[in-house]
């Protein structure tokens, strides 16, 4: 086992004040990779707007096709502003995706609450994902930041207490969506299509922030990632460095030797 399988010893349990440099940095890493991942501040103001516009001009004039129209207009245009200025495809289209979805629904059906259905089934589903896979062993919050912390799977078998962590941070997501989904379905089968709208958008960011605040506290708490990456260069840098020292080539004939 090399020194990186194993978790630093240095590490603190506690919090700032008095952290480490290593758990700064540690954090810092953690910090950027959950950005990266959900989108940031950026992110949540992308997912909240296109719903708000809708259920607000749905709430003044009940017209359904310029509620549609305008929030999937809006999407599309942050989307855009996205790829100006470099951003990932991800954080670009899901938005845009998810909102054509629903205008879809709701112009299928003719039925305004149906704007909202693919996210609500979308939401349940990624509910199901977390709960299932950390079931399984496989925690979906571990898969979805590996690669961000240059990790991969190594968690999986070289750094149990990150997978620990992982499996809490899932749990934490799935019953946090699946509380989100308690209050909205009944509202959909029974509330109307402002009351649902209004209420969606209040729960929007809280419980996303909730989940990865939770997320935070338990990989602060972690070993820090093993970075596969770095091994991988190191291991080619080795067998580079073997090849080309006279031990690693062919054997020659010993001095004085007939």
């Amino acid at each position: 086992m090399t020194s990186l399988d194993k978790p630093t010893s240095h590490r603190k349990q506690d919090g700032p004040p008095g952290a480490t440099p290593q758990e700064e940095a540690d954090r810092a890493v953690t910090e950027a990779a959950l950005l990266e991942a959900f989108g940031g501040l950026r992110g949540m103001i992308e997912t909240v707007v296109p719903g708000l516009l809708f259920v607000t001009i749905f709430t003044i004039d009940k017209d359904l096709k310029i509620s549609a129209f305008s929030a999937l207009a809006v999407s599309i245009v942050l989307g855009l502003a996205r790829l100006a200025q470099r951003g990932t495809i991800k954080h670009a289209f899901s938005g845009v995706f998810g909102v054509g979805f629903g205008v879809l629904f709701a112009m299928f059906t003719g039925n305004a609450k149906d704007f909202y259905l693919p996210g609500m089934i979308y939401t349940f589903g990624l509910a199901l994902a977390y709960i299932l896979t950390t079931l399984a062993g496989v925690p979906l919050i571990g898969l979805i930041l590996g690669p961000i912390f240059k990790e991969n799977l190594s968690w999986r078998t070289r750094n149990p207490g990150r997978k620990k962590a992982y499996a809490r941070s899932s749990w934490a997501w799935g019953l946090i969506l699946l509380l989100k989904c308690a209050i909205l379905f009944p509202l959909y089968w029974w509330g109307d299509t402002t009351s649902l709208g209004w209420v969606l958008v209040a729960l929007k960011i809280p419980p996303f922030l909730l989940a990865v605040w939770l997320t935070w506290i338990f990989l602060a708490k972690a070993p820090p990632p093993i970075d596969v990456f770095a091994e991988m260069e190191a291991a080619e840098e080795a067998e580079r460095a073997g090849k080309s020292s006279p031990s690693g080539g062919t054997s020659r004939p010993e001095a004085g030797k007939d």
